[in-house]
C-alpha cells in the first residue's frame, strides 16, 4: 500500500500540488484544520491518521528525536531544509518514497531529504 502523506502548515502548496499531479495521497493540515496545532499535536495528528508527516520547521525534528529516546510511537517524520532542497526535489523525492515506501518502513523514523 502506497504512503500517505501529511503535510504540515509550512509546506509550500507546490509540493503539495506536485505530489498529487503524480496520484500521491497527500492531506494538508489546512485540509484537516489542524494548522494551528503545536508541534507534538500535529504529529500526534498524522500518526492518528497513519499518515507520514513531511515538514520544513526544524522544531519537528527536535520533536522526533524526543519521541525516538523515550520510545513514544509516531508515523515517522520526512524533512527537507527549506533553503537547500528545492520544491523539484522534494516532489520527486516524496514521491518515491510515497510508491516505494510502506508505513511500516518509516515508523518512528526521521528520513532527510535530498535522498
Amino acid at each position: 500500500m502506497p504512503l500517505a502523506l501529511y503535510m504540515d502548515h509550512h509546506v509550500p502548496r507546490a509540493i503539495t500540488y506536485g505530489l498529487r499531479l503524480r496520484d500521491i495521497e497527500v492531506l494538508t493540515a489546512y485540509e484537516d484544520d489542524a494548522y494551528e496545532l503545536e508541534d507534538a499535536d500535529l504529529l500526534d495528528r498524522a500518526t492518528e491518521l497513519n499518515r507520514t508527516l513531511f515538514t520544513q520547521d526544524d522544531d519537528l525534528l527536535a520533536e522526533g528525536a524526543k519521541r525516538q529516546i523515550a520510545n513514544i510511537p509516531f508515523c515517522g517524520i520526512i524533512y527537507a531544509h527549506q533553503l537547500r532542497v528545492s520544491i523539484g526535489r522534494c516532489v520527486r523525492d516524496l514521491e518515491l518514497l510515497a510508491k516505494v515506501g510502506e508505513l511500516d518502513d518509516l515508523k518512528n523514523e526521521i528520513i532527510f531529504l535530498p535522498l
